[in-house]
């Protein structure tokens, strides 16, 4: 009874908040974050709009299939994609309504892809749109779907996947922050980050049996920061800890592990601990691990400077950080060696510190984020072509 009145409450507060004028968008995300997600399809038809700021009223009619598959380069690959998505429609579904489900896929992706001359299909992109197409129908989903793709998913439809793996980067630095052991041990066996590629470009839908569990974390994706899914990737493997070292230390056993994803994952504290490693260890304080990753030599301390400015929202106190900033730069120029040799020993004093304010930003952690970080303020590149 106790959970279904913070249920009740928790619908209450969703409502309130849509029918808010302005709509507020704030709350919306929290609810979205914060525990059991916006609860229901019904909720996420009328919220997900809302957290991508895509305006319902004026829905585009859909394309007709027949004029998008002829001559278009992407579809017989998406074809053969689609039809190979069985597993991602409800089981017991009548053959002849998935059938249709399936073309209606097809359309979707080729709709986006000749809209969007600049985005390329890449393999799992279906299984993101088949969750909106399952939770928001067909119309709906296409809308939520572009702007997704040349926002959240932008860096993953480049013709290289140059961007892609620059995200991926993100990982290890987010491991080695919290547990130096772990990650030490997975840099022994050379595992490197390709068992979290699926995992990344389908938002987990390619890898998650119980569709519940996609959709709750995609409430929680899209209410936040684009590089949540990296964030979310880091605290599966941290939560495998023991089994990560209890493996044979080398490339093929802890690649076998670490890429059979166990489906009986505590996704809400899960949830809520990526949250606070994102608050704890932003993007922008990862930036240099993750560009050294990419390419031990260089410390590009200096080329991340506007990095932070990015990803934080343009409000006047932002502005005023950035001119304080600035006249630090000009101090911190002069340290700049010193710093280069600290990046490179890296001590890892500090994050001690960090975590021993854990439990406060438990509490705070997932309305700070909401609040702090509203996702699509970033650029619709994540800035990220500034690696080197």
């Amino acid at each position: 009874a106790d959970f279904d009145a913070k249920k009740k409450r928790k619908v209450a507060e969703i409502y309130q908040a849509l029918n808010s004028d302005p709509i507020d968008v704030a709350t919306l995300r929290r609810m979205a974050i914060s525990e059991g997600g916006l609860l229901t399809d019904e909720i996420r038809c009328k919220v997900w709009p809302k957290l991508l700021s895509v305006n319902t009223d004026d829905l585009p009619p859909l394309p007709a299939g027949k004029e998008l598959r002829e001559d278009n380069k992407d579809y017989q690959q998406v074809l053969l994609d689609v039809r190979r998505s069985l597993r991602r429609f409800p089981p017991g579904m009548p053959d002849d309504q998935r059938e249709g489900l399936q073309e209606e896929l097809i359309d979707i992706i080729l709709h986006v892809l000749k809209r969007n001359p600049q985005l390329h299909y890449y393999q799992g992109y279906h299984d993101i749109v088949v969750t909106f197409l399952l939770v928001v129908g067909a119309r709906l989903a296409t809308a939520l779907v572009e702007k997704l793709s040349t926002h959240h998913l932008r860096d993953f439809m480049d013709p290289t996947m140059d961007n892609t793996k620059h995200i991926l980067n993100y990982l290890m630095p987010i491991i080695d922050q919290v547990n130096p052991e772990v990650h030490d041990f997975m840099q022994s066996a050379e595992v490197g980050t390709i068992f979290a590629l699926s995992w990344l470009i389908t938002w987990f839908g390619h890898v998650l049996s119980d569709f519940r569990h996609v959709v709750r974390l995609y409430d929680f994706f899209l209410a936040c920061h684009p590089l949540m899914p990296i964030y979310f990737a880091a605290v599966i493997v941290l939560h495998r800890e023991q089994e990560v070292l209890d493996c044979e230390c080398d490339m093929a056993s802890v690649h076998h592990l670490l890429s059979q994803i166990p489906q009986d994952l505590p996704y809400e504290s899960l949830i809520s601990k990526a949250g606070d490693l994102f608050v704890q260890f932003p993007p922008s304080e990862l930036a240099k691990e993750a560009a050294q990753a990419a390419q031990a030599e260089r410390t590009a301390a200096s080329t991340f400077k506007d990095f932070e400015l990015a990803s934080v929202q343009q409000r006047p106190d932002t502005v005023l950080r950035q001119r304080f900033r600035e006249r630090l730069r000009g101090e911190e120029r002069l340290r700049g060696e010193e710093r280069t040799k600290s990046i490179l020993t890296k001590p890892r004093t500090n994050r001690f510190v960090k975590l021993a304010v854990m439990g406060l930003t438990v509490a705070l952690g997932a309305a700070a984020l909401a609040v702090v970080k509203s996702a699509l303020e970033w650029a619709p590149k994540f800035e990220l072509q500034i690696f080197p």
